[in-house]
Parts: structure tokens; C-alpha cells; sequence
């Protein structure tokens, strides 16, 4: 039977992922923070990098109890996807639909992340903490989505 410190191999690699991602989404919207000139959305977005590197950090101590060494950086894919909203930011000046649109799409591959992650992983003993990130990510994916459409 599996425990918070006997997890098996497919649980823990899952959880790898989620710390990739939550990564990758920290250091996305601490980014678009800075881009952004509404100091509104600039704030919301550090809330929701603060909140994701929290998810990553209470990850890593989870794989680390379960003697992995747990993941400490984001994918080539979040770099490469930061990269374009950098560009994408600059070339439309802190456009709000844009960086909205672009945090969304983020927002999107976190969220399909931890479904797969909470599928696979069903009836672990993690799955409240992963529920409870799940909803926080679901929130912010709708509240960007909320503040994309009004700037449609």
C-alpha cells in the first residue's frame, strides 16, 4: 500500500512533471508580470507565480521523502514558450489580449498536467494536495480566460 513516503514510481514521476510545470508557470508569469503595463493583471500574475512555486516546492519536499531527487528546474518547452511571450510581449507592447491569451494557453497545459497526473494516480495518497492545486490552477485559468474575453 502506498504512503506519502512509499509512493510508487509512476506516482512519483508524475509528481516530477507537476514540479516542471509549476516551475515552467512561476517563472512564466513572474515574467509576464514585467511585461504587462496593467499593474492589475502584473500583480495578479505574480500571485499565481507565487502560488505555483509554492506547489513546486511542497512537490519537491513529497519526492524527496521518498528518496528521489526531485526536480529543481522547468522544461526546454516552458524556456522556449517564456521566450515567445517575451518576444510576443516586446513586438506588441505589453498588449493585455495577447499576454491574457498567451497566459492562457499556459494555464492550459498546467491544467491538462495535473488531470493526467490525478488519472494516473487516482486513489494515491496524494490526491487531496493534488486536488487542492488542481483547483487553485482551475481558478486562475478561468479568471485569465475571464480577463482575456473582456479585452476581446
Amino acid at each position: 500500500m502506498e504512503t506519502i513516503t512509499t509512493l510508487n514510481d509512476e506516482t512519483v514521476s508524475g509528481l516530477q512533471d507537476l514540479i516542471e510545470i509549476n516551475i515552467d508557470s512561476s517563472e512564466g508569469f513572474a515574467e509576464a508580470a514585467e511585461k504587462i503595463e496593467n499593474p492589475d493583471i502584473a500583480n495578479y500574475f505574480r500571485r499565481c507565480g507565487q502560488r505555483r512555486e509554492t506547489f513546486s516546492r511542497e512537490l519537491q519536499r513529497v519526492v524527496g521523502m521518498n528518496d528521489t531527487e526531485p526536480k529543481d528546474s522547468g522544461t526546454l518547452k516552458g524556456t522556449i514558450h517564456r521566450w515567445w511571450v517575451g518576444i510576443r510581449g516586446a513586438v506588441q507592447s505589453g498588449d493585455e489580449h495577447a499576454m491574457l491569451a498567451e497566459a492562457e494557453r499556459g494555464e492550459d497545459a498546467i491544467k491538462e498536467c495535473y488531470e493526467t497526473v490525478l488519472k494516473e494516480t487516482a486513489g494515491s495518497p496524494l490526491n487531496a494536495v493534488l486536488h487542492r492545486h488542481y483547483a487553485s490552477v482551475k481558478q486562475d485559468h478561468d479568471t485569465i480566460r475571464d480577463m482575456r474575453d473582456a479585452r476581446a
